[in-house]
């Protein structure tokens, strides 16, 4: 880039520095005691954490600096970007060890932070609030026949659904995240930074370093209802925590109950909040189990190739049997969006996942009830993946299947 030269040197981040940088305080009552979380690069010695903003899309940044696209000094022009609803603060917000996954003041870093900003602290939200309208098919399906009525303020005459959304981009508090897993801090270091390709040393050479940007994915929040109203126990919460599932949720794949789940979701929290409630679903970007698109399709062909075919009673070890694991996802960081949000009281939960709920209550949020899946709305070739799932310890109202009901489930081989 002619006017933004490469540096002649390379700055190693493997040891101590950042004289200049803002201590952080994880569990403080207020921003200013907390401090701000500074993960930019326009000046490496204000830089309190380890990583990047943006999770993976960090990489993408610096394809842009190493195209010449963007400038490595560019500072980020927050005007007129506030959120458009304001979330807390609450008092789950410094109740230690609650939140250890997400920063809880990363919405309003412009205003509690004006002050670091001024004095040329590059100091960027990991969290952004906007209003929006969803629109499904299903949705318009359930407008049509009568199952939703429109109201003008939750729902609209057309079938969009008024929602508020908010994205929300991973900060990690190490000693935290360590303590939810019931792994020593250091042995949480060292894995991060082995199992990353050593990308970054500072986990392992900066123990003062407490604060993580991890290079994944984040989540999103769709709010039916006033948001305000997530924190009153009183008021109805119709509530959905989702994983992504990129093949079913955005193309419709029929292996798996992830989309009709997650549409009936959305259908429950409109109802909801026109009851006077409010809805809500957290989308967390987890595909495949945290396996990812690549082992999930995989496996795919695993469960369709094996002698007999796809059936119920190897769902599980056909996953292991590629993956090493049955899943990644490990819900204990989850419940952390759901303190962010206020949440004490789940009236509503719908999801059939033991493993969201353990986490859930564990966290002292209540669950009043679950809601599962209409039979109706489960694809034939997903049987195979339900059955396995209740056999395994899912929430059901009905009957759960027996070893030999298991091998009875099958799903549709592979074409040879």
């Amino acid at each position: 880039m002619p006017n933004d030269p490469a540096p002649r040197h390379i700055r190693l981040t493997s040891h101590h520095g950042g004289d200049d940088a803002l201590p952080i305080h994880w569990d403080a009552p207020t921003p200013k005691e907390r401090g701000p979380v500074v993960g930019t690069t326009t000046n490496r010695s204000h830089r309190n954490v380890i990583g990047t903003h943006s999770g993976s899309y960090g990489v993408y940044r610096a394809l842009a600096v190493a195209a010449g696209a963007l400038s490595r000094d560019h500072k980020a022009d927050l005007t007129n970007t506030s959120p458009t609803d304001l979330i807390g603060p609450y008092p789950q917000w410094s109740e230690p060890g609650r939140i250890v996954s997400i920063d809880p003041w990363g919405a309003a870093v412009a205003d509690v932070f004006a002050e670091e900003i001024a004095a040329g602290y590059d100091i960027r939200p990991t969290i952004a609030v906007t209003k929006a309208h969803v629109i499904l098919p299903e949705v318009i399906d359930a407008v049509q026949k009568g199952r939703l009525k429109p109201d003008g303020r939750i729902l609209q005459p057309g079938g969009a659904a008024v929602v508020t959304k908010a994205a929300l981009e991973p900060v990690w508090w190490l000693p935290g995240v360590a303590q939810r897993f019931g792994c020593s801090e250091a042995d949480l270091r060292r894995a991060l930074f082995e199992e990353t390709g050593g990308m970054y040393p500072e986990l392992v050479t900066r123990s003062d370093l407490e604060v993580f940007l991890p290079p994944i994915g984040g989540l999103t929040v769709y709010i039916f209802g006033n948001p305000r109203d997530l924190a009153n126990p009183q008021v109805e919460l119709t509530a959905r925590v989702h994983d992504e599932c990129n093949g079913s949720d955005v193309f419709g794949s029929d292996i798996c109950t992830c989309r009709p789940y997650l549409t009936h979701a959305i259908e429950e929290c409109i109802a909801g909040a026109q009851r006077g409630g409010v809805g809500l679903v957290a989308y967390l970007r987890k595909e495949g189990r945290a396996l990812g698109e690549v082992t999930k399709f995989l496996v795919y062909n695993a469960r369709k190739r094996q002698a007999g075919g796809d059936t119920a009673d190897q769902y599980f070890a056909r996953t292991e049997c590629v993956a090493g694991v049955q899943d990644m996802r490990f819900q204990e960081l989850m419940p952390d969006v759901l303190n962010w949000l206020g949440v004490r009281k789940i009236h509503r939960l719908v999801s059939m996942s033991n493993m969201k709920y353990d986490a859930i209550t564990k966290s002292g949020i209540e669950v009043v009830e679950r809601v599962n899946i209409p039979d109706e709305l489960v694809p034939a070739d997903a049987r195979v993946e339900m059955d396995a799932k209740v056999a395994a310890g899912y929430f059901t109202p009905g009957p759960v299947p027996d070893e030999a009901g298991l091998r009875q489930t099958r799903g549709r081989r592979l074409d040879p």
